[in-house]
């Protein structure tokens, strides 16, 4: 049991370290495949060769595949430093402040090839630069979701920073999104002759802007306070097989494996569903996100209340069923009876309805799991539970690029959209698939 109840205001602290992490993070999964491999229409070079390797890779797809791998190999190991740690200011907040520096020089290295055409040299400096930031980024976002359980001690406290966590994640995805944007601002502002400089200049200030927000949860919140924690001393090798031998926790991780697959593929296609379907222009990106964010927030207090009342099993399973429906609708974009911009937002304000309510329960739900273990083994294992669940997010991630980039061997300019639209139909089952299979978690408490 912690201390201290934590405050509004620490959990407004806590949410800033998911907000930078969320920066970074949707940099890289919204531009990175845009950006090596771009449409004819958008103004960049190509930096990597196209070749279909073994019949259906193209190299980005292998690239990106290879550095999620490594980083989730990685993760279990960050995981029990932290668990065991015995710094004298906390488990969690020393590790996260080590991982903040190196997460945003390699965040950045990965969008400055060396050379801006296509070059082998491209090849193996994006190889090793996204592993450098998938492998800090873990440093920082394991501990950081370890954090949770520990200050957050009832459900109800759990679902409400879990909320505060989804802000910031939300607001992160949102500044990212405008990436295009001030791109074309200091283009136009500074003189800058090529787009892709612009870019690297805006990258470049959104990875310093995340990085303080990230600096502020670790100076702002005292572990020691309000965290009361025993460190772990059981072996890495032994903790895993406890983690997944919990029943409840393999139905949440399997449909939470599913759901990653389906989403990362639609993050990594945004750009395309909109400057290849709709033949929109890059700017619209923004006000979009901010539209979903706008609408998320108008459910946020709903998704609150009613999982107080009727529990969170529930309230998740019908927002996969609806994000499924939803996803559907990428297939038919460009082809609907109405105009393009209207189709984009119509698809918007439906999937911000069940994905404000999947970027709050989950971690909320995974907290409960992991107290519920604490208390029956007498073991402090949270990050090696959160390690494991971004293990599997990070090999749904790793699925979910290498789908959505295979796909664009069949199509992905104005005319030859196959390969995009294909990826609708992708999430759609995938995200229903999720859905029955987390129709069988065994909620605490709910008949």
């Amino acid at each position: 049991m912690q201390n201290i109840k934590l405050p509004p205001s620490m959990q407004i602290a806590y949410a800033f370290g998911m907000m930078g992490w969320s920066v970074m993070i949707n940099l890289i999964s919204v531009i990175l495949v845009y950006f090596y491999l771009p449409p004819d229409t958008s103004g960049l070079p190509k930096l990597i060769t196209q070749t279909i390797i073994f019949g259906s890779f193209n190299l980005i797809a292998l690239i990106t595949s290879s550095g999620r791998l490594v980083d989730a190999i990685f993760d279990p190991f960050i995981a029990q430093w932290s668990d065991k740690s015995l710094h004298p200011k906390g488990r969690r907040i020393p590790i996260m402040k080590l991982a903040i520096i190196p997460s945003v020089i390699f965040c950045f290295l990965v969008f400055w090839p060396l050379k801006q055409e296509e070059s082998i040299s491209n090849i193996s400096w994006l190889f090793f630069t996204l592993i450098g930031f998938y492998v800090c980024s873990t440093t920082y976002i394991i501990p950081y979701n370890a954090l949770m359980p520990e200050l957050a001690r009832t459900s109800k406290e759990k679902v409400r920073l879990a909320t505060w966590q989804s802000l910031g994640y939300v607001f992160g995805i949102a500044i990212a999104s405008n990436a295009f944007n001030l791109a074309a601002f200091i283009q136009d502002t500074f003189a800058v002759s090529e787009k892709i400089a612009a870019m690297q200049y805006t990258i470049a200030c959104m990875c310093v802007l995340a990085g303080v927000f990230m600096l502020i949860t670790v100076l702002a919140i005292d572990e020691k306070k309000y965290c009361v924690s025993k460190p772990s001393s059981v072996p890495l090798q032994v903790a895993l097989k406890q983690a997944l031998r919990n029943k409840n926790f393999r139905f949440f991780i399997v449909a939470d494996f599913s759901y990653f697959i389906a989403i990362t593929i639609i993050t990594s296609g945004l750009m395309y569903f909109v400057t290849v379907l709709l033949q929109l222009q890059e700017s619209i990106g923004n006000k979009l996100m901010i539209t979903m964010v706008l609408v998320s927030f108008i459910f946020y207090p709903v998704i609150n209340y009613l999982a107080e009342k009727i529990g969170k099993k529930i309230i998740v399973v019908f927002s996969l069923v609806l994000l499924a429906i939803t996803l559907l609708g990428i297939y038919f974009l460009g082809k609907l009876p109405f105009g393009n911009e209207t189709q984009i937002y119509l698809l918007i304000c439906i999937a911000a309805v069940p994905l404000a309510s999947l970027n709050i329960l989950p971690n909320a739900i995974l907290s409960e799991i992991i107290e519920k273990d604490s208390s029956q083994t007498g073991e402090n294992k949270e990050a090696i539970y959160f390690a494991v669940r971004y293990f599997f997010v990070k090999i749904a991630q790793t699925f979910g690029i290498a789908l959505f980039a295979m796909f664009l061997i069949y199509g992905k300019n104005v005319g030859d959209d196959l390969g995009i639209r294909l990826n609708g139909i992708l999430g759609f089952v995938l995200c229903l698939l999720a859905a029955i299979i987390f129709a069988k978690f065994k909620e605490e408490g709910v008949k």
